[in-house]
Order: C-alpha cells, then sequence, then structure tokens
C-alpha cells in the first residue's frame, strides 16, 4: 500500500525536479507514513510513500529490477503466489515477497499483457530506462486512484490529484463540463476531474508514453453481462463458493484485519467469512444520535450474535461538518456522498486497532442491492401504454405540484430508461442547474455521460442497463472514491472481496430476475449465504450509511449552512440567491432539498480548500508529522 508520484520530460528533467518530486511524494504522507523512496534518472523522477502492512514487509519502493525496470506500484495483487510460483517455474528468481516485484518480473515477461493476469486493486508505473518508456496502469474496477497530466513535453503521474496541482504555478480553473455533471451525479465522473487538464486514467485501462511522443490509451477490461440459463441453485452454489475464496485470498497473511459493519447483508457476509479466517476480527461502526439515522444497534445486535466485539462511535452534527475540510482535501474532488464523513469516523475508530479494513463494498452493483433496481418491475404496467398516450400523461404529470401523490410514478413510467435514470444518484435536474450555474450549457446534460453507456447495453434488460450504468459511474465515482479515500486518510488500506474478478463474473452471469423481483434485492446472493447469517439482516431492507442531513439542514446546521453560501467567493460560478432560496424551501416546506443543497455546500467548501489553499488550519498529516 503506498502513494506515489512521477515526473516524466521528454527533454530531460528540470533543474528543480529533485525536489518536485518530493513535494509532490509530501502530499501524499498519508497514504503511506512509514517510508519514503525515490528513483531519479535523466528523465524521470519517481517518488513513493509506504505503508507497512505485515504481509508487505519488504517491499520498499521504488523497485528497481534488472537494472532495467522501475516501478512504483500502490494495491495488492491476490494472486502474487500462483504468478510467483509461475515465474520461479521459467527460472525467475524473485528476491523480495513484494507485489512490486512481481508485477515488474512479470511486465519484463508479458508487456503489457501482465494486466490480463493480475488479480487484485492495483496502481503503478514502470519505467524502462532502455527503452525510455512508461507503462501506467490501474485495477480493472477502479479500485485505486490514478492522475495524470499530459502536457507538450512530458507527463505528470499521481496516486492523488493534490500531488499534481502542487507543483503547477497556474490556478486552477474550474472545468464547466464537469461541473455541470458534478451537479448532476454529485461527482465528476471519469475520465475528467473538476479542474480543466488533469484527468483520471480509467478503470481497466493502460496508458503507455514513450519519450518524444504522445501518450497511447488502452481498454484491457470490459464489463459484460452474460445472464447465462443455469439452474438458479447452480448460480447459489457458485455465489458462495467464489465468495468465501475471495475473502480467504483477502485475509491472507495478515490477522490484523477488521471488518466495517453496517448491520447490512453485504458487511454482514465479510464478516461471517472473515471471522472463520480470525475468529476474534473487530468490527467497527458509526450512527447518529436521530432516530432512523443510526445503524450502531444493528450493528452490534449483529456482532453479538457472531461472538464478536463492536466498537461504535455517535457523530454529532458539530463533529460530521467540523472534519469537512479535512475530508474535501483528503478526496481531492467534490464528491457530495454523505456517507464519506461517516466513512472518515469509522477509519479513524478503526485505525486505533488496524490499518486494514475488509468491506462490502461492490456488492449492490454487482448483484442488484439498490432499491432502484426494482423500478422496472413497478413501471411494467407501462410498457404496452402507446407512446402518444404517454406523452399525454407526461405532459399533465409534469404540471402538477411538487408533492403531488402519483406525479413523480406518472413521469417515470411515461419516460424512456436512458432519460430518466443516469445513475444512482441524480441530484439537480436542468432547469435546476441552469438556475444555479452562471456559465450554464445545455450541451452538459446528464446524457452526454450516460448514452455512451447505454449505447453499449444493446440486447439488455432494464435492470442490467441500469446496473451497467451504475458500474460505470456510481461505483468508481462515488463508492470506491469514497471509500479508498476516507480509509487511507487514517493510513488504512481498504479491501473488498466482492470486486475480485471471480466474484464478478459470478455476478455477471446472473439474469435480472435472481438479482430483484418483486419483493427484494440481491436475491441470489441472499440465498447463498441465507444459511450463516441471522434473519435480521437477511430480512433488512437496502439502507446505505443513513445520514440525516435532512434533519440537520432545517435546523441546527441551517446557520452554518447559510453561512457558507453567504461568504462563498463562488459568485462567479454560483447563483448564490438560487442556492439560499432552496435553504429555505427546505426549512420551511415539506419537501426535501437536502441532496441537492450538500452538493452545492461540498463545491464551496471544495473551492475553499482546493482553489482558494484555505488549509494552513486543517487537521491534515503534513512533512513535520512523520519519523521515519
Amino acid at each position: 500500500m503506498s502513494g506515489f508520484s512521477a515526473i516524466i520530460r521528454d527533454k530531460g528533467l528540470l533543474e528543480n525536479d529533485n525536489e518536485n518530486i518530493k513535494i509532490m511524494n509530501n502530499q501524499q504522507i498519508h497514504r503511506g507514513p512509514h517510508n519514503s523512496g525515490y528513483y531519479i534518472s535523466d528523465n524521470i523522477a519517481m517518488g513513493s510513500r509506504g505503508l507497512v502492512t505485515d504481509d508487505n514487509q519488504n517491499a520498499q519502493q521504488p523497485f528497481s529490477y534488472k537494472d532495467r525496470y522501475h516501478i512504483v506500484f500502490d494495491g495488492k495483487i491476490y494472486n502474487n503466489k500462483e504468478i510467483r510460483e509461475n515465474l520461479n517455474e521459467q527460472g525467475v528468481l524473485l528476491s523480495t515477497n513484494s507485489d512490486a516485484e512481481v508485477v515488474v518480473a512479470l511486465f519484463d515477461q508479458k508487456g503489457s499483457d501482465l494486466v490480463n493476469e493480475l488479480r487484485g486493486m492495483f496502481s503503478f508505473v514502470i519505467w524502462d530506462e532502455q527503452n525510455q518508456s512508461a507503462f501506467v496502469a490501474r485495477d480493472r474496477m477502479g479500485i485505486k486512484p490514478l492522475y495524470y497530466f499530459e502536457y507538450d513535453g512530458g507527463l505528470l503521474v499521481a496516486s492523488e490529484k493534490k500531488s499534481i496541482n502542487v507543483i503547477d504555478e497556474n490556478p486552477i480553473e474550474i472545468n464547466d463540463e464537469s461541473l455541470h455533471h458534478y451537479m448532476s451525479f454529485q461527482f465528476v465522473p471519469e475520465p475528467k476531474v473538476i479542474e480543466k487538464d488533469i484527468l483520471r486514467l480509467e478503470a481497466g485501462h493502460f496508458l503507455e508514453k514513450k519519450l518524444d511522443s504522445k501518450s497511447t490509451m488502452t481498454k484491457y477490461y470490459s464489463i459484460v453481462f452474460k445472464m447465462t440459463d443455469d439452474k438458479f441453485e447452480n448460480k447459489v452454489s457458485r455465489i458462495r463458493t467464489t465468495v468465501e475464496e475471495s475473502v480467504a485470498k483477502h485475509m491472507e497473511d495478515n490477522d490484523t484485519i477488521a471488518c466495517q459493519l453496517s448491520g447490512g447483508i453485504d458487511s454482514t457476509i465479510m464478516l461471517a467469512l472473515a471471522r472463520k479466517h480470525n475468529p476474534n476480527i473487530k468490527t467497527f461502526t458509526v450512527g447518529f444520535d436521530i432516530p432512523g439515522y443510526n445503524e450502531i444497534e444493528h450493528a452490534q445486535d449483529t456482532a453479538r450474535q457472531f461472538g464478536l466485539e463492536n466498537i461504535s462511535k455517535i457523530i454529532t452534527s458539530q463533529e460530521y461538518v467540523g472534519k469537512l475540510p479535512e475530508i474535501i482535501w483528503y478526496l481531492d474532488d467534490p464528491v457530495a456522498d454523505p456517507a464519506a464523513i461517516a466513512m472518515f469516523y469509522a477509519s479513524r475508530e478503526a485505525s486505533q486497532y488496524t490499518n486494514i479494513l475488509i468491506t462490502g463494498e461492490g456488492s449492490d452493483e454487482l448483484f442488484g442491492g439498490y432499491n432502484i433496481y426494482r423500478e422496472p418491475i413497478s413501471l411494467k404496467g407501462f410498457t404496452n401504454i402507446p407512446d402518444p398516450l404517454k406523452n399525454i400523461m407526461l405532459k399533465i404529470a409534469n404540471i402538477l405540484p411538487e408533492g403531488t401523490k402519483g406525479k413523480s410514478f406518472i413521469e417515470r413510467g411515461c419516460t424512456p430508461l436512458e432519460e430518466r435514470f443516469i445513475g444512482n444518484a441524480n441530484i439537480l435536474n436542468e432547469e435546476e442547474k441552469q438556475l444555479l450555474l452562471k456559465n450554464y450549457n445545455k450541451v452538459f446534460n446528464p446524457q452526454r455521460i450516460t448514452k455512451p453507456l447505454y449505447d453499449q447495453t444493446d440486447g439488455y434488460d432494464l435492470v442490467s442497463k441500469m446496473q451497467y450504468i451504475d458500474l460505470h459511474t456510481w461505483l468508481n465515482g462515488d463508492i470506491l472514491q469514497v471509500a479508498e479515500r476516507m480509509t487511507i486518510a487514517s493510513s488504512i488500506e481498504i479491501r473488498a472481496p466482492f470486486l475480485d474478478q471471480d466474484v464478478i463474473d459470478v455476478a455477471l452471469d446472473l439474469n435480472y430476475h435472481d438479482r430483484v423481483d418483486n419483493n427484494t434485492t440481491k436475491h441470489a446472493l441472499r440465498e447463498a449465504f441465507k444459511d450463516i447469517i441471522p434473519d435480521s439482516v437477511y430480512n433488512r431492507k437496502k439502507l446505505g450509511i443513513p445520514v440525516p442531513i435532512r434533519v440537520w439542514l432545517k435546523d441546527e446546521l441551517y446557520d452554518w449552512a447559510k453561512d457558507i453560501i453567504v461568504s462563498s467567493n463562488t459568485d462567479d460560478i454560483i447563483n448564490k440567491d438560487y442556492a439560499l432560496e432552496l435553504l429555505e424551501k427546505h426549512k420551511l416546506g415539506k419537501l426535501d432539498y437536502s441532496r441537492k443543497i450538500w452538493t452545492i455546500l461540498i463545491f464551496m467548501i471544495w473551492y475553499r480548500v482546493h482553489v482558494e489553499k484555505d488549509i494552513e488550519n486543517l487537521d491534515i498529516v503534513r512533512e513535520d508529522d512523520i519519523t521515519e
């Protein structure tokens, strides 16, 4: 586990690049508080921060191989042993047990094809001194982050965007298209980020860069729903086997791994299986002291039934917003998921006991866990209504006041999926964005992101289409970004067994009715583990991490929110009068505008932290805090 940076200059490093790479590296101390290392040559400078876990003790980076290759690597390769054995059979002897050495040795054998053999979470840069070229890759699902900035004359690469921004003397410029998409999705979909020029290397892609040439991009992995006709019980059996094997891989060589526990089915499955490998595994939960927003009681009950300890924390409203600037600093981009703060606090609690957390990320998107995936079933009655009649019904529904019973149902039923579903979050519509954004442009609508994805789902049922959209947007744009950044902020490595390739393949074999039906979500997954999870968990509805921003923004956080809006220096970007209008409507009315308000607030705080660089008082890990 680490964070890394790299500077590649076509015409040779600049005089101050020795210092630049250290500055970049030190923006990521939280990713690797235990050690640092550098490799500097004529055209490249590489830096790495290291986090030592029980299973990577001798993984000092950058790692050099055969005096030719140099690698900086972040992540975990779960088939390390198998690859190592295959290399040994070919006469390749390795000197460490590190993933970095396995990856670079495999690259020496296979070139770019190595990515097809890696199972795990990873991002890395390999520099080939002989060919004067760089190979940059990211794992299939995008668990590990990777940013790059290509300019005429070179390439900057880093695990976190702040490492690139810190050596750019030019002020940050907002990308208008990214801002539009952020206000729709509550995050900026890959490959773009909120500002101009910097990009994310997309999940399942690698980049190759030769000196004096532009980089080339290759997609090496695609998600394909196969939806086989095998018997349901056979599919259930395969789910059970592959998830068990995945958890075993993720638990190897480390007896200090802990579990984040919400009391829901995903984390409970993880706990039930992880407990077999560590009978004393600790669990961590956070909640809020408001009825309906506290998972702690459910989590404690689940832990108790397994005979395990649950360590929990109640988060107050003041604690919740008090850490927002730090959290947004760690996130790099604005991500308006209220659960991010909860994840941050859970990780802080866990960091007192462990540096690895096992979680249930990916299960909902793969196995059909969101209630919205049942929508096509509930709207089935609209299928046979002629389009002209649907258009009339839609016009009538549109003029009904917001909150009118049946309005939303008719609007959804009369609107094609490709127009109504842009992913799990749909924050501000086009009319609202036009009122909010000073540089509103109707061209930057969410379908600009989703249409190319829908075009790849020909022949899919509606549920699978929805999951396909979420797997390419929501999962890596929100869920994994929040999980990875909020854990690494406390120098914790996250492990997500549901995102193992074998588990993914089994999930993609399921038909939509194996995933959702009239009564439940994640049907096949529940069946696969019903004998080892408590009935109270098996029958619980999907809640996510409930956060009471709807309640707080009406009362105890109202003044705080108003002050953020009024004092924000985003007048050239945001119509603050409209933002205040939404806040007032939320406080006084029956309709819930909290997610819209929250999305605006997070952007304003992001602007203060990252554009105005107001970080002096932030409680973040700095160079002076580390003694190596």
